[in-house]
């Protein structure tokens, strides 16, 4: 009998435009001990089918037909009370938004000890050594101290490593993992998905790992369902379907994965979607987009940061000496020069985002320089010196999902840093936000939606559009494409490198995955704890890395076993 049996399942989203099936027709089994990896485009319906399982799905949504069975017992449309018993002690869940699934009220122990005294007949005290000893397992530094302390003190990956230790508190019988190595470097992905295996194999647990990584798919999975508009196309073991697939849809998909291996020119691009994207290309000298305001005489550097030490508290006291601190950049020096793409990888809490943050302004180091153009930003001492500046350098961040006013309009989202630097006339900002909107392959008409009607990767476009607005020299992207699957992330990447090769941007890649990496960059400096170990060009460290560190993280990047990594 089937750990987790899915029958013929259909859901439903109704609208005023008529009924929308995210899922149709849906069949597949995961065994004890079983790993099952699912797959496909955003909006393909993976989550959906999670969701579902555990009767999770937000309203309009409702599954209209089919079955869910655990451990032969049917689950679905089960009253609220009854789903509840098997939320947590039955079926943990992973999601893939760490910051909306924890409460920012509480801390981390007072959160896993609830889960652990709800789902275990466990004394409070027993709840607390068990909820350490998670912290531990998922590489959770210095666990006795963290876990006393609240979700918005810990980074992005580290919180993602609190959802899985969440997840697996009640000690459950089946996992979905929804995207659960998102916000994760290759080091603790490795880690977590090791801490995964264990569990399937030593305590027959079976798990539905919902991702876009393929290279997660393709080493830890026992078999893959691919997913296709709501539809399955294709389900068996995983190395048949990796090398030898059968459907269209899952050759394009496959295809399209990032090679680790050798670095190519552009993207593959999934060729089965009907609406493949285009960018409408522009006249860069003569339109608005290429044209600068300043005069260029610098020749040096665009960026160089000279010494950054910055560190956060963690421990607050009214006394100096019982304050506790952690370093987030120890002494960090680097420099970017003009048209380049510089890459910062490392461990989350390495300090990348941390840098990317002190050189865009939003936060001040207690000791160092960084200097843009020859000019030392944090000499400036208000506003008017660093609006001209910041004009210059903009950011793209990981999230498009909370980068974004839900209440504005995408036309307005884009204009706003205009209208903020009063580069142009009302006039003018309505035929620049359109061709911006064309150039970023989403069509001027989309400027009257509102963000929710997009999906992430549109979004993380409208979020490119909104950057490029203020015509910067630098563009700071901090893990751009970390949520997207491998379809939108190859149309993602190659824009971004279409706009470099347009428009001369300089860029600021901050990114955990190692393939991406290794496409979109010239050289790439290594962090870790906060300092920067090795900068190199990108070819020189991926085949002879000189530090320690380097070597262990590239040793530790997936290694896709699908036919993308034979064919050119």
């Amino acid at each position: 009998m089937a750990l987790l049996e899915v029958k013929n399942l259909r859901i439903e989203y109704p609208s005023r435009h008529g009924v929308f099936a995210a899922v149709k027709d849906l069949s597949f089994s995961i065994e004890r001990g079983e790993i099952v990896g699912v797959v496909g485009e955003s909006g393909a319906g993976k989550s959906t089918v999670g969701n579902a399982v555990i009767d999770l799905l937000s309203p309009p949504g409702h599954v209209a037909s089919g079955e869910v069975f655990l451990d032969g017992e049917k689950i679905s449309r089960l009253t609220p009370d009854q789903i509840r018993r098997y939320r947590g002690a039955r079926i943990g869940f992973i999601f893939q938004d760490p910051m909306t699934s924890l409460n920012p009220l509480f801390t981390v122990e007072q959160q896993l000890v609830e889960t652990i005294t709800v789902n275990l007949n466990v004394s409070e005290e027993e709840a607390k050594q068990r909820a350490l000893a998670l912290m531990e397992q998922v590489g959770i530094p210095e666990a006795h101290n963290r876990i006393k302390q609240y979700p918005h003190q810990f980074s992005g990956g580290m919180r993602q490593r609190v959802v899985i230790a969440i997840a697996l508190a009640g000690e459950p019988d089946l996992i979905i993992a929804d995207e659960p190595t998102t916000a994760l470097d290759v080091s603790i992905q490795d880690q977590i998905l090791n801490l995964i295996r264990t569990l399937c194999v030593e305590k027959n647990v079976g798990c539905m790992l919902v991702t876009h990584d393929m290279g997660v798919v393709s080493n830890v999975t026992d078999k893959i369902a691919v997913m296709y508009r709501g539809d399955l196309v294709e389900f068996g073991e995983t190395a048949k379907v990796l090398n030898n697939p059968e459907h269209p849809y899952s050759r394009s998909l496959i295809s399209a994965v990032p090679r680790s291996d050798i670095k190519l020119d552009r993207f593959p691009l999934v060729s089965y979607i009907e609406e493949a994207v285009e960018m409408k290309p522009l006249d860069v000298k003569t339109h608005w987009l290429g044209q600068s305001q300043d005069e260029r005489e610098y020749t040096g550097s665009l960026l160089r940061v000279e010494n950054v030490n910055l560190r956060f508290v963690t421990k607050d006291s009214f006394f100096e000496s019982r304050r506790e601190y952690v370093q987030a950049s120890n002494n960090v020096s680097f420099e970017v020069h003009e048209g380049e793409t510089f890459g910062l990888v490392g461990e989350s809490g390495s300090g990348k985002s941390t840098i990317a943050r002190v050189i865009a302004g939003l936060y001040p180091p207690n000791s160092g320089k960084v200097w843009f153009e020859g000019i030392d930003l944090t000499s400036l001492k208000n506003e008017a010196q660093r609006r001209p500046m910041r004009r210059q350098m903009q950011m793209v961040f990981q999230n498009p999902y909370s980068s974004m006013n839900p209440r504005m309009k995408v036309q307005d989202i884009i204009a706003e840093p205009i209208r903020f630097h009063k580069l142009a006339n009302e006039n003018q900002i309505r035929q620049i936000v359109g061709d911006l909107l064309d150039h970023v392959g989403l069509g001027r008409g989309s400027g009257i939606k509102y963000p929710h009607e997009f999906s992430g990767g549109q979004r993380q476009r409208i979020s490119i559009a909104r950057a490029l607005a203020t015509r910067p020299r630098l563009l700071i992207c901090d893990e751009p494409t970390s949520a997207l699957d491998v379809s939108v992330q190859a149309q993602i990447l190659n824009l971004l490198k279409d706009l470099q090769q347009e428009l001369n941007l300089t860029m600021l890649f901050i990114s955990h995955d190692l393939p991406v990496i290794r496409q979109m960059c010239d050289r790439i400096g290594v962090m870790q704890k906060g300092t920067l170990l090795e900068v190199a060009q990108t070819e020189a460290l991926f085949k002879l890395p000189q530090h320690e560190y380097s070597k262990q993280l590239i040793s530790l990047m997936p290694e896709f076993k699908g036919m993308s990594a034979i064919s050119v």
